[in-house]
């Protein structure tokens, strides 16, 4: 077989669809993980005395290595209401709705970015989980520092897309809104190779580091954990083969 041929078949194979049942297995997956979050959440919902404590500590923590930005970041924003729709937007739609996309496109065109990226995000979302069980932490928007709710105040469509009460709002620590997209934009980086959407992956990141504490959702100290669990749990993914059989669909 000539090295045309050959590239051409590696190629036709890793854009081959997994199957139907491989899709359904996913869909489980994602669905046992969603209950484990739920979970996790009434736990953690109670303790909200110990939240707004554990806040304090975040907030004193970021004044003494100098990262107590939150307000100043959000002032970029707040007199604007174009810009404070902006980010916004990006808190909102730039999530779920780029995490699924990614998901699926991989699932569909790269197979085994994918394995590694799902391997990553629930690797990932397990030890977040576990720190907000055991470290529940009160967002910014809930008084421990001056910055406002700009998604609850100014956006009525978060409340449709993803209800406050299907939601962990103790969950501040690690920032799993902005490691999660930094696991996806890794993801795209690697599996692509057109431009526009190596450009869109360099983007993303930083854009939802601004959006969630310009939004008073988060602290500066949440993207920073947020991105050492979520690249830890890429570390692990990546490690994973030489411990289980990778599936021969994302080979």
């Amino acid at each position: 077989m000539t090295p045309a041929v050959t590239s051409r078949t590696t190629r036709t194979r890793s854009a081959a669809f997994p199957g139907w049942w491989t899709l359904l297995v996913q869909f489980a997956m994602v669905g046992a993980g969603a209950l484990c979050y739920f979970g996790v959440r009434g736990l953690t919902q109670s303790n909200v005395d110990l939240a707004q404590r554990h806040a304090r500590s975040v907030v004193r923590l970021e004044a003494d290595l100098g990262l107590l930005r939150e307000t100043a970041v959000q002032g970029w924003f707040i007199d604007s209401p174009r810009m404070v729709t902006a980010v916004n937007w990006v808190y909102i739609y730039g999530h779920w709705p780029v995490i699924i996309g990614a998901l699926v496109w991989l699932f569909l065109r790269r197979p085994g970015e994918y394995y590694t990226l799902r391997n990553a995000l629930f690797i990932s979302g397990a030890i977040g989980l576990v720190i907000f069980m055991l470290y529940p932490v009160a967002p910014p928007r809930f008084g421990a520092i001056d910055v406002v709710d700009t998604v609850t105040q100014r956006s009525d469509s978060y409340r449709a897309f993803q209800p406050p009460g299907l939601t962990n709002q103790y969950a501040a620590v690690p920032s799993l809104h902005f490691g999660w997209n930094l696991l996806v934009a890794i993801s795209l980086w690697r599996a692509s190779d057109r431009l526009a959407l190596k450009a869109f992956a360099v983007a993303v990141p930083p854009a939802m580091a601004t959006a969630v504490v310009a939004t008073g959702n988060h602290y500066v100290f949440d993207v920073i954990a947020g991105g050492v669990v979520a690249l830890a749990g890429l570390t692990a993914a990546r490690m994973l083969p030489a411990v289980r059989s990778t599936p021969r669909w994302a080979r």
